[in-house]
């Protein structure tokens, strides 16, 4: 598999010399399949070959330990080439693991680490949440656990009073800035609390002192864009590489379905019906199944798409990374990065919020002024309660005009 990098019989020799020269055409093929540019697999395969002779000297043909590897960094006078051969250096080890000697797993010298790890597993198997929920809610027991034992050490969890209680929740309130902020960090330390009772680490319910504070969920308006905006900013992406089509594809899937984020992610293949125009809602974040409507110019792109723009892996998941390697979004910003890029290119000046929930926002908003009607928006944009989509009623103002009494005292 070199060969189809590197065609000088020297280079050839010499890659396959060193501590990984056996293993030389398995990383060549590795990059292949995940769909690495020529140009990049090669300066990997050279950084793999020249810490491959670098090992040789050391080890030979031995299985390589983690003293080879830091010493080779360490030979690296900046950061840049370091970096390079660290990321390089990862792919061998995926690759051929089993030419490297585990180091073994450092020490936690946090005495909380088994209880946190507890907290997690509740928070998992009892209350069921989400591990983006599960992270939020587990930074905000550790943030309570770090005062506590800042302000009172050496003391146990079982000393624990309200007294305590009020204090970090006064201190954790003072460093929010918002009222979204001042109640998740209110939610999370009454959630950890309850999990100390629970667990049996502290015999009072003190989750009951934590105050609430106030915060009106229906007081604001949603970040919304004219839909004209939206139409306009579809209208400016191209049709010439596959990029262009795939980000029209994302873009028109979001505004006309309004699926999240993490629902568009989770999209697959056998997910879309074209014969009925359907696409099914998986992973939601209610937890319900829900089938969304293809107009037929969404369905239009999405097919151009996979004809003509998808990468040829073997992935069930609809859109994927042109970056290599080729594979579906990981994470949430890549997806909010496209439509930041495309909502910008198409001259729209954009607020502190700007990705796939925006156009949700833009739809929900766009829906209520046609005059649908709100159990419709309700079941299109997958809301369990009618009093979630009751939000975008208030953007309505012509509507709110007409059903508004008169003045008593007529036209001034």
């Amino acid at each position: 598999m070199l060969e189809f990098y590197f065609s000088y019989c020297g280079v050839l020799k010499r890659l396959r010399s060193g501590a990984l020269g056996g293993e030389m055409d398995r990383l060549a093929e590795h990059f292949f399949t995940l769909g690495y540019k020529r140009a990049s697999a090669k300066i990997y395969l050279s950084r793999i070959a020249r810490f491959s002779q670098f090992a040789a000297t050391r080890c030979g043909r031995m299985p390589i330990h983690q003293d080879v590897v830091d010493s080779y960094l360490c030979t690296f006078t900046t950061d840049s080439p370091r970096i390079g051969a660290a990321s390089a250096l990862g792919h061998a080890r995926r690759v051929a693991p089993e030419r490297f000697i585990a180091s073994p797993p450092k020490v936690d010298d946090d005495p909380d680490t088994p209880l946190l790890t507890s907290f997690s597993d509740y928070l998992r198997k009892v209350r069921g949440l989400e591990p983006r929920t599960r992270e939020g809610v587990l930074l905000g027991g550790r943030r309570f656990l770090d005062w506590f034992r800042h302000h009172h050490p050496g003391q146990d969890l079982e000393a624990l009073t309200a007294e305590h209680v009020l204090a970090a929740v006064e201190h954790r309130l003072s460093l929010s800035a918002t009222t979204g902020t001042r109640t998740a960090a209110t939610s999370h330390i009454r959630t950890f609390l309850q999990f100390l009772c629970w667990a049996g680490h502290h015999d009072q319910d003190l989750d009951r002192v934590v105050p609430r504070t106030p915060h009106w969920r229906l007081a604001h308006l949603p970040p919304r864009l004219a839909w004209d905006d939206v139409r306009r900013a579809i209208d400016a992406i191209g049709a010439t590489t596959p990029v262009d089509i795939r980000d029209r594809a994302v873009l028109l899937l979001l505004a006309t379905t309004g699926i999240r984020n993490g629902e568009l992610r989770a999209i697959q293949l056998q997910d879309i019906d074209w014969r009925a125009g359907e696409v099914s809602v998986r992973r939601t974040k209610g937890k319900r199944d829900r089938v969304a409507p293809l107009l037929e110019e969404t369905g239009a792109a999405l097919a151009d798409y996979v004809l003509r723009a998808r990468p040829k892996v073997d992935s069930p998941y609809l859109f994927l990374s042109f970056t290599p390697p080729v594979a579906p979004f990981k994470c949430a910003s890549p997806v909010s990065r496209i439509v930041r890029k495309r909502l910008r290119h198409g001259g729209v000046e954009l607020g502190r919020v700007a990705g796939a929930h925006l156009l949700r926002h833009s739809l929900a908003t766009q829906l209520v002024k046609q005059r649908r009607p709100i159990n419709e928006v309700a079941d299109l944009l997958g809301h369990r309660s009618i009093n979630t989509t009751a939000l975008y009623v208030k953007v309505a103002t012509s509507q709110l005009a007409e059903v508004a009494l008169p003045f008593p005292g007529g036209v001034a």
